[in-house]
């Protein structure tokens, strides 16, 4: 953690408030660079203290090769996929900052491609049992309003550092429509679904309290964005370092708490084990 500048102080839980963002003069715009050190590669992450814890989208479809390895009586698998075209998270130089060209800590695309070398407790926001029955195709917002209220309705205390999960219902719509359907939304331009509202409010919330965010959608925001200067990725994953976890299934998991009447529960999720990998 980077102590306090004459700045600013941090608050109680160690971090800068929102509203001196960003940290540096001329770094972009509510970027939190250099506030756990010029090389750090976990951003928001290290909110996640011991003490803490208790084919679409026009990208490359999966492809698998099965072959003998002869003179051997041995068979291997080769797999090719785009790592986006299933659950992931999105890492810290997936997406950066369009404008300037850099991503978490100011790193430059040039470095990204010279490379050579468990969480805690999780609260989910089943926004579509609680609050409405949305169209996860659409180009629907969720405001900050719906989703304090939601966890209210859940009883669902939020501390910092929690993982916040979203649930609009997108994957079970998702695996409910049919190929035709299907290719006809892939082939859309532009391809819309529901997600978290892009506002300052959101950012706000979000910064205050998390330390990553996923959901069921495929990009957590709504989609396409509605204000480029409010663009979620941008400022979560190239400004302060927060892992966006993408197209989770989260249908099970929602049963299991409605059965037992609590929405937070220890999570435990691992990325592909590719070093230098960025969108896994």
């Amino acid at each position: 953690m980077a102590p306090p500048t004459p700045d600013f102080l941090l608050n109680e839980n160690g971090i800068p408030p929102f509203d001196v963002l960003p940290l540096g003069r001329d770094d972009p715009r509510l970027s939190a660079w250099d506030l756990y050190g010029d090389n750090d590669e976990l951003g928001t992450l290290n909110r996640l203290t011991d003490e803490r814890p208790a084919p679409f989208f026009a990208r490359r479809v999966f492809h698998h090769d099965l072959f003998r390895k002869h003179p051997r009586f041995v068979n291997d698998d080769v797999w090719i996929f785009n790592s986006q075209s299933s659950s992931q998270w999105d890492g810290l130089r997936h997406f950066g900052y369009q404008k300037e060209e850099r991503f978490y800590n100011g790193v430059s695309m040039d470095e990204v491609h010279a490379v050579d070398e468990a969480g805690r407790r999780s609260t989910v926001n089943s926004i579509q049992d609680q609050l409405f029955r949305s169209y996860p195709f659409a180009r629907d917002s969720i405001p900050v309003s719906d989703l304090k209220a939601c966890l209210e309705a859940q009883g669902t205390e939020v501390k910092f550092g929690d993982i916040l999960l979203t649930r609009t219902g997108f994957m079970t719509a998702h695996a409910g429509k049919s190929a035709d359907d299907l290719e006809t939304y892939r082939a859309a331009t532009p391809q819309t679904s529901d997600g978290v509202a892009q506002s300052e409010e959101t950012l706000r919330w979000v910064w205050d309290n998390f330390s990553d965010v996923g959901g069921d959608q495929p990009s957590f925001e709504c989609w396409p964005h509605r204000d480029p200067d409010l663009w979620m990725h941008e400022v979560l994953l190239a400004g302060w370092g927060m892992p966006i976890g993408e197209l989770f299934d989260l249908e099970a998991l929602a049963e299991r708490c409605r059965r037992e009447g609590r929405w937070s529960f220890f999570v435990a999720s691992e990325p592909c084990n590719i070093p230098g990998g960025v969108a896994r």
